[in-house]
């Protein structure tokens, strides 16, 4: 494999793979805050917060991490300026005490924080102003979760991306449009593991601990434990289990911190949990994990890569695809299976709707994991769906392209109708 695309790859792993408290969005928005304080040198007597419908939509109904159970935007961004570390980025509100929560409890209610609807703008946007006696500072983030696009301070633009100072994350966080199955199968086989075990090891650690804290504490829903509890405890439920479980904590406020995919917390459980109880099964070599979960990670940010940041479409299903994908390469599947295993899980559970980050997410994981496990025995059997059923096209690549336009153009329609549903701006009853 050529030097420049192994590279690539690997500043892609390393870009993707870091470390993340609770749910993205909200701690984006903590992190904007937090960013715009530090920026602002005194203390915060007004915020106001204006975001797109995706992150309103993931944010809505999702605890925020470290907050003593509490939800919503608000909170987020109050909690931000009161106890965030900006340097700690993703890991954001990590710093925030009793006394953070307490005052945050006490001004949620007060008008201390406005917030509003952008429209017109990127799926992923979030615009802080915040003020204080003398000063007040505008923050901007689009595009991914820690993607600060623009800082003004009383007027004046302090950056701006696109200037002279521009630090583009993707330039190096590797080149999206350089991947392809072939090539991600290519890179596990072949990549020095030395390069990117430490961050594989986190992400098995990190995950693994929040899934464990998912099935010993009654978080969230309890579908981690429901399944473990009612479908017995082999390979299968196990896979699934941990998954779920991981979200369940996750979803629920539990703060520990969690190795994300593609933006996402529950995307970085997926597609790490599945490959990790698969390994313990079949007492594969640790190198022999590592390499799967290349596969796994590199297959979801790959399809991910074509739907964005954030869409309709639920990330559970392109994270269930890497998983399933590792597993496949960990069993000794070729390019042909491990392609077969990601076109059966598309063909089956493609249509899952993303609503929102909330508890149901752990759900939605389980049968996204579940659906995976079935595609990969189909493939391993040479069974499948064919080119021409549905969105499956004989090449893989191409029915990768096929699940990218349905969640990030098909699906606007329905994600802008999601949001109206969530947010009370239709009648349900009028329409049917």
């Amino acid at each position: 494999m050529e030097e420049r695309l192994i590279k690539n790859y690997t500043e892609i792993l390393e870009h993707e793979l870091v470390p993340a408290m609770g749910c993205t969005e909200p701690i984006a928005i903590a992190y904007a805050a937090a960013s715009a304080r530090k920026l602002l040198s005194e203390e915060v007597k007004h915020i106001d917060l204006c975001c797109s419908g995706n992150i309103i939509k993931n944010v809505k109904a999702v605890t925020v991490p470290n907050s003593g159970g509490q939800k919503g935007m608000q909170v987020a961004a109050i909690l931000g300026v009161l106890g965030g570390d900006a340097d700690k980025k993703l890991e954001v509100l990590s710093t925030v005490t009793d006394a953070d929560r307490e005052k945050c409890k006490s001004l949620v209610n007060t008008g201390f924080c406005k917030v509003g609807f952008e429209e017109d703008v990127p799926k992923l946007y979030i615009r802080v102003e915040v003020s204080g006696e003398n000063h007040k500072v505008r923050l901007d983030i689009a595009d991914q979760h820690s993607n600060i696009v623009l800082m003004e301070k009383d007027g004046e633009v302090l950056y701006k991306e696109g200037g002279e100072d521009k630090q583009d994350v993707l330039s190096t966080g590797g080149d999206r449009s350089l991947m392809s199955l072939k090539g991600i199968i290519e890179y596990a086989d072949t990549v020095n593991l030395d390069e990117v075990a430490p961050t594989l090891q986190r992400q098995i650690d990190m995950n693994m601990a929040i899934s464990q804290e998912g099935l010993d504490n009654a978080w969230g829903a309890r579908v981690g434990k429901t399944i473990l509890e009612t479908w017995g405890h082999d390979v299968k439920s196990c896979a699934c289990a941990r998954a779920a479980a991981g979200s369940d904590a996750r979803m629920s406020g539990c703060p520990l911190p969690v190795v994300i995919n593609s933006g996402s917390g529950n995307q970085g459980i997926t597609v790490s949990m599945p490959v990790v109880e698969y390994a313990k099964s079949l007492e594969v070599s640790k190198e022999k994990l590592y390499r799967s979960l290349i596969v796994s990670n590199l297959v979801s940010v790959y399809i991910k890569h074509y739907i964005g940041a954030l869409s309709a479409f639920c990330g559970a299903v392109s994270a269930s695809c890497g998983a399933g994908a590792g597993i496949t390469y960990m069993c000794g599947g070729d390019y042909h299976k491990i392609g077969k295993t990601i076109s059966n899980t598309l063909g089956n559970v493609g249509g899952i709707v993303c609503d929102g980050a909330k508890p149901s997410c752990a759900a939605k994981i389980a049968s996204s994991v579940h659906a995976a496990i079935l595609a990969h025995s189909m493939s391993m059997k040479d069974q499948g769906f064919n080119g021409g059923e549905g969105i499956v096209d004989e090449d893989i690549e191409n029915t990768i392209k096929n699940i990218g336009y349905i969640g990030k153009v098909g699906m606007l329609s329905t994600d802008r109708e999601i949001l109206n549903v969530m947010t009370d701006q239709v009648d349900v009853d009028s329409c049917l």
